[in-house]
């Protein structure tokens, strides 16, 4: 048990001098990608807990329906899939709005370090690499942890993405029109 403690701590303190060196805007990027994580896994345990349920609901308020053929059956058709779709896309743009502020911030972590080594040089003058090197590396890691929030983010959106359009599809195709033999002859 207190081995656990101990390692606990020791990763505590790593992350702290990781977010020492990275500087302050590295808690935002952090903050941001946490946050995006959050939407990425409500929308996984949305797929496989809720979506199933409302498909089947969907599905069965179509099936009870008498009628199926006319136009405004099919209105309600389109209407069921498309209030499934606008519930399955739920927190989407958000994420890609995470995902696109994630670069961002990085670039702005990369200005702050810059502002940081141009200040060293102007206090000290070109004398002292061991200052200026803590400003070049508060500059490239919000950098990277920018680009490395954001492009996790990319491949679990487009997986997302992928698994609204194929559920979505997989329904409608399911939910069925009815065609009579007037229908086919004409």
């Amino acid at each position: 048990m207190q081995e656990l403690a101990y390692q606990i701590g020791e990763i505590g303190f790593k992350v702290q001098s990781f977010l020492d060196t990275g500087g302050g805007v590295l808690l935002i990027i952090a903050a941001v990608i946490v946050l995006m994580w959050a939407l990425l896994i409500e929308r996984a345990l949305y797929f496989s807990l809720r979506f199933p349920q409302q498909a089947r609901a969907v599905h069965h308020g179509w099936n009870l329906r008498p009628e199926r053929q006319s136009w405004q059956a099919h209105q309600i058709r389109e209407a069921l899939i498309a209030g499934l779709r606008m519930n399955a896309r739920s927190g989407v743009d958000t994420i890609k709005t995470l995902v696109a502020i994630c670069p961002m911030l990085g670039l702005l972590g990369t200005v702050t370090g810059m502002i940081e080594v141009f200040d060293v040089m102007a206090g000290s003058g070109m004398g002292n690499p061991r200052l200026m090197a803590a400003g070049v590396s508060k500059a490239t890691i919000p950098t990277m942890a920018g680009m490395v929030g954001a492009l996790s983010g990319v491949f679990a959106l487009a997986l997302l993405d992928r698994t609204v359009n194929h559920r979505v599809e997989k329904l409608s195709d399911h939910l069925t029109i009815e065609i009579t033999d007037e229908e086919v002859t004409a």
